[in-house]
């Protein structure tokens, strides 16, 4: 396996961040989804934290993987069409969209609660905004919409992929694997 992409596959690299991000993105939605109908209690505060932690490790990763991806030759999407190479790419971008607005609206999020962010206690970030409860307000629907927008492109991802792999039998999906 090589470590960089090439014109027919991606690099070992690619395809760690890619996974790694995918679980980690389907964690932190099945966690958010969840933690929000809880009552008020420990239990919601502790899965607030690690929602938080695990988000900024997100944001983290998605600079690391975006600056990867710049730097590498992608592979070649010859095989589809021209409108399927238009959307491959503009969900592709989307993502990116999708996997920094996210992190950065709960970042905004908490700063507006007057919240501290901490990093798994390594460090805390600093606040972005003044305590602001109508600001806090926006943020968390702006970061709900978000996600729900992360959820469908996730769908027209993976949906992709497996008519990809089932029906036109081609080497998209395998590729990333």
């Amino acid at each position: 396996m090589i470590f960089k992409n090439s014109r027919d596959r991606f690099g070992l690299i690619a395809i760690t961040l890619h996974w790694a991000m995918a679980i980690l993105l389907i964690g932190l939605v099945c966690v958010g989804l969840y933690m929000v109908r809880l009552p008020i209690s420990l239990d919601k505060l502790k899965l607030y934290g690690w929602h938080k932690e695990y988000g900024i490790l997100a944001l983290m990763l998605v600079m690391l993987r975006l600056g990867w991806r710049l730097g590498n030759v992608n592979p070649k999407l010859t095989t589809l069409t021209w409108w399927e190479r238009f959307a491959a790419r503009s969900v592709h971008w989307l993502f990116y969209l999708f996997m920094i607005a996210l992190p950065l609206s709960g970042w905004f999020i908490t700063s507006a609660a007057g919240l501290p962010v901490s990093f798994f206690g390594l460090f805390v970030l600093p606040n972005l905004v003044a305590p602001n409860e109508s600001e806090r307000m926006f943020f968390e629907w702006v970061h709900e919409w978000l996600g729900y927008g992360l959820i469908f492109i996730f769908c027209c991802h993976v949906g992709a992929a497996l008519k990809h792999h089932f029906i036109n039998k081609d080497d998209i999906l395998r590729r990333m694997l």
